[in-house]
């Protein structure tokens, strides 16, 4: 039997999903305009950005039904793997975090030239690491929820807050199947209370105060498979149930400027070597993406 591979210890693409810019004026293709960055910074939010082709999103899809097999040979690579984290066998929400160590393709859209240069510019033209990735699957009819969060209140582990989270279909989503919702402007509420991510939907508002609630509008983000959306750690978001005939699946690339550090003596991430409070997140796991130079 072959040892397995942990993807991992690759911190550059390894596959031919991607192809990497030869030259600065090849990355220039890739550059947010100055009114996509103010948006940003205005609403919290910036969707509809082309990050793959309709042939990488077939890849990735053939990928992903290999990986949530729990008999893969590289199952115990992930950091989480919920066939269901939702307690309801009738409102199913998968979702893991790890997959980029044991799927050459998705491994590789973490160096996905187009993703990484809208992540430095929108985290102020930093230089970019890791943080880890995720998979959420709404299946046709019986897909369940994602309550209203903040990513950041589940990431307090790491200080300062400068991260930045990307969301990619790779089916087309829409109000039918389960598409993302934002409160608009609600990266400027700050850091509200911690929900069950796959509990109640509205668990959230009731911590909100009465302007809050006021100025709780969330807005549908329909997107094509193959496009992104890109948000603020303090961004509140959800997502309601698939009662369609379609699935909704996505990956989520979650990364932060370098010079990270841990705020924990405890694991960051399940099997992760601990990195002690105070020191920079950094190494195997928190690969530096792009280097904004």
């Amino acid at each position: 039997m072959s040892k397995v591979r942990d993807l991992a210890d690759y911190h550059e693409c390894i596959s031919k999903l991607f192809k990497q810019p030869a030259s600065k004026e090849e990355w220039e293709q890739y550059k947010l305009t100055e009114d996509q960055l103010a948006y940003y910074n205005e609403y919290g939010h910036l969707s509809g950005i082309k990050l793959l082709e309709e042939w990488q999103v077939d890849a990735l899809n053939k990928e992903l039904a290999e990986i949530r097999d729990p008999n893969h040979p590289a199952h115990h690579l992930f950091y989480e793997f919920h066939s269901n984290e939702s307690s309801d066998a009738n409102s199913v929400l998968f979702h893991s975090l790890g997959h980029w160590r044991i799927s050459e393709g998705f491994h590789d859209a973490i160096w996905n030239p187009a993703f990484v240069m809208a992540a430095s510019q929108l985290l102020g033209n930093k230089p970019v690491r890791f943080w880890h990735d995720q998979l959420f699957c709404k299946p046709a009819k019986h897909g369940g929820v994602v309550a209203w969060h903040q990513d950041y209140s589940y990431w307090t582990r790491t200080t300062a807050m400068q991260h930045l989270t990307c969301w990619t279909g790779l089916d087309d989503a829409s109000t039918e199947n389960g598409c993302l919702h934002y409160v608009p402007k609600s990266h400027n509420w700050g850091l509200l209370e911690k929900p069950e991510l796959a509990g109640n939907m509205n668990g959230l508002l009731a911590s909100l105060t009465a302007e809050q609630k006021k100025e709780f509008q969330p807005i549908p983000i329909e997107l094509k498979k193959g496009f992104a959306t890109f948000h603020h750690p303090l961004m509140v978001h959800g997502s309601y149930e698939n009662k369609s005939a379609r699935s909704r699946r996505a990956f989520v690339l979650n990364v932060f400027a370098d010079g990270t550090i841990s705020n924990t003596d405890d694991e960051l991430l399940q099997g992760v070597p601990v990195i002690g409070k105070g020191k920079k997140m950094e190494g195997k796991f928190f690969p530096l993406i792009y280097t904004a130079d």
